[in-house]
């Protein structure tokens, strides 16, 4: 896209993109690498070694059978295993719909829309960036589903559980081991490295107006250096065009176009990406690598939380329930990981052995309040656009 996106159009990152070698999505933030026992372990904000507790919640009825049909609304990258929806649709006598509508902030647009006449049961794909907006145009219904009390306070973004948490990722930059190796050039420490002369020339990210990494990207600048403080975040994306950052329009054009690691060809040996990235490098491989060839940097990453909700005037709540159910349920929070390539958000769920060695937790993961991030989310990516495009 060569021009700006509205509020509503802006794509979600937490997704893999659909590319000849699949990549990870978003996806998650946490304090901590994952244990060795390979199982999910929530991030923290706060001290590395503060665990983060779950709310208890009232329990819920389980729903009676709903046979017949419910329709799920989410984004283009959504993807799950066909056996693990198989069973589900066994089970539980309902044949789900998977109702693709582009990416998350054309299918919010189009669920708010339709609200009078909704086109779903269920919507997935919403995440912190986009939370504030769906909840305030009101069409998500409360469901305390019982899989919450495995769920971290952290996660739980909705008091009101309009909208319950089902994965969640970390946007951060990751880098070329084969070119710092033969540079024997210092990885940058912190986001404020990037804008070092020695790192001129190195590093391309994603247009904010045209890409969930890239607004995630700009989000972790604006939460590190915010306004009023020495040096904001526009000091600092004013030095990194004075240090020749690129601007790609999307993820797959900065990952397989600019960057130098990976399967890609271009000059940059930094780029904007996800955490689970080398993982991901791993993992579709189809076996010819044993470790990544990218790794991920120490600096500042943003988190970045998917949900799903139950959109209001559903005609089959029993199904809908059900489905909510069936997303914080173990079959699928153990799916999520190799299908989405994002975190779980249920403690204890096992990762694939790749997340363990190759995607630790980030050590700076940083965020902002969802309804922060709505009021100034427009201006911003103005201000973006003025600086480093104009």
């Amino acid at each position: 896209m060569n021009k700006r996106i509205s509020l509503l159009a802006l794509p979600l990152i937490l997704a893999a993109c659909a590319v000849a070698t699949p990549v990870p999505t978003m996806p998650p933030p946490t304090a901590t690498r994952p244990p060795a026992t390979a199982t999910a372990r929530p991030p923290t904000t706060a001290a590395p070694t503060a665990a983060p507790t779950a709310t208890a919640v009232p329990p819920t009825a389980t729903p009676k059978p709903a046979p017949g049909t419910g329709t799920v609304m989410t984004h283009d990258s959504f993807a799950m295993s066909n056996a693990v929806l198989a069973a589900f649709e066994a089970e539980s006598g309902i044949t789900v719909k998977v109702l693709k509508a582009g990416d998350v902030g054309s299918a919010l647009n189009k669920a708010i829309l339709t609200k009078d006449a909704p086109l779903a049961d269920v919507f997935y794909g919403v995440d912190n960036t986009f939370l504030s907006r769906a909840l305030s145009a009101g069409i998500f219904d409360p469901y305390a589903a019982p899989a919450l009390r495995s769920i971290a306070d952290r996660y739980k973004l909705d008091p009101q559980n309009r909208l319950l948490p089902v994965d969640y990722g970390h946007v951060s930059v990751n880098y070329d081991k084969a070119w710092f190796e033969a540079k024997k050039l210092a990885l940058p420490a912190t986001l404020k490295d990037l804008a070092d002369p020695k790192y001129k020339g190195l590093l391309v990210v994603e247009n904010p107006a045209t890409s969930s990494p890239g607004l995630a990207f700009l989000l972790a600048t604006i939460a590190s250096f915010p306004e009023g403080s020495a040096y904001t975040w526009q000091q600092y994306w004013a030095d990194l065009r004075k240090n020749d950052v690129r601007a790609a329009e999307g993820w797959e054009a900065a990952y397989y176009g600019d960057f130098s690691g990976s399967s890609g060809k271009g000059p940059r040996p930094l780029v904007v990406s996800y955490q689970t990235s080398p993982a991901a490098e791993v993992m579709f491989s189809e076996g010819k690598l044993s470790t990544p060839p990218t790794g991920n940097l120490d600096a500042a990453a943003f988190e970045q939380i998917e949900f799903v909700g139950i959109l209001r005037g559903t005609k089959n709540r029993p199904a809908a329930e059900r489905f909510v159910n069936f997303m914080l349920g173990p079959a699928v929070q153990a799916d999520v990981a190799g299908q989405m390539v994002v975190y779980p958000v249920a403690d204890g769920t096992k990762l694939p052995a790749e997340f363990v060695q190759f995607a630790p937790a980030p050590k700076n993961i940083v965020t902002l309040a969802p309804d922060i991030i709505d009021q100034g989310r427009e201006k911003w990516i103005e201000a973006w656009t003025k600086i480093v495009l104009k």
